[in-house]
Formats: structure tokens, C-alpha cells, sequence
């Protein structure tokens, strides 16, 4: 698996999913409610995958970019549900809460937007480092190289 292919499956996942419209007929039909829970499952596996196993210097630098674009990515769309002037997802159709529906549409857009945006950054740090440390011992095995590169610029 490419990591451009299952950042492209994965963000499409997560914002069709978001759809008021989408989510509702989620709701309402339970096979589409686990279609709906397969397909964040499937390609959230593909997206880390991709991520994970990149091998090369390119794929590992660009990891490192998919995970930027899906921390402001998801943090848009958990921000577009926290802010939101009224309930997008249908009271009516959901378990019983504590919460009424706005605040309770409130949370999850917060639990999305923060908390979901630390994990992305720690992983990416991780990537990140990951693959600096991959740079540096492909440096050191070959001097000859680096030499070159320093005298080229």
C-alpha cells in the first residue's frame, strides 16, 4: 500500500461519513451503520499501514507530511462539528445522553479536534525522527556522498 493511497481512502472516509445526510441514513439502517464502522476500520488500517511500513528515504519523509495534513484535516472537521451553530447529527435517533444533542455534538467535535490531533502529532514526531535517524545512517555508510553533497553546494 502506497501512504498517498490510504490518506486519500482515509480522509474521504472520515469527512463522507461526517455528512449530516450520510450519518443519519448510518443511523437509521444498521447495515450501513457497519459498513459505515468497517470502512473507518479498513481504511484507517490502510493509512497506517502505508505509514508504518514506508522504506525508503522519499516514503519516509512523506509520512511524515500525510500526518500533518491529517492532524489540520481532522481537526478541521472536529472544529466545524464543535462550532456549529446548531445540532448537525439528529438527536432523534440517538441512545439516551446526559448531555442535550448540541452539547453532546460539542464534545465529540472536541474529542475529535484535540485529543485526535495529539496522537497525530506524537506519531508524526516519531515518523519524524524514525526517518532522520534512517537519513543519518544512510550518511554514515556512505561519507564519500556527503562530501559530494557539501562540495555541490
Amino acid at each position: 500500500m502506497r501512504p498517498a493511497t490510504g490518506w486519500v481512502a482515509h480522509a474521504l472516509a472520515l469527512w463522507a461519513w461526517h455528512v449530516p445526510a450520510l450519518f443519519r441514513a448510518a443511523l437509521e439502517r444498521p447495515l450501513l451503520h457497519e459498513i459505515q464502522h468497517f470502512t473507518f476500520l479498513v481504511t484507517a488500517l490502510l493509512f497506517w499501514s502505508g505509514l508504518l511500513l514506508a522504506r525508503d528515504a522519499f516514503q519516509r519523509g512523506a509520512v511524515v507530511l500525510y500526518l500533518f495534513t491529517t492532524t489540520v484535516h481532522t481537526s478541521v472537521l472536529g472544529a466545524l462539528i464543535t462550532l456549529a451553530n446548531r445540532p448537525l447529527y439528529t438527536p432523534d435517533l440517538r441512545p439516551a445522553s446526559v448531555l442535550d444533542p448540541m452539547r453532546d455534538q460539542q464534545l465529540g467535535g472536541l474529542i475529535m479536534w484535540v485529543p485526535g490531533s495529539i496522537i497525530y502529532v506524537v506519531a508524526g514526531l516519531i515518523l519524524l525522527v524514525r526517518w532522520v535517524r534512517a537519513s543519518d545512517t544512510c550518511v554514515a555508510r556512505n561519507p564519500d556522498q556527503e562530501q559530494a553533497a557539501s562540495q555541490a553546494l
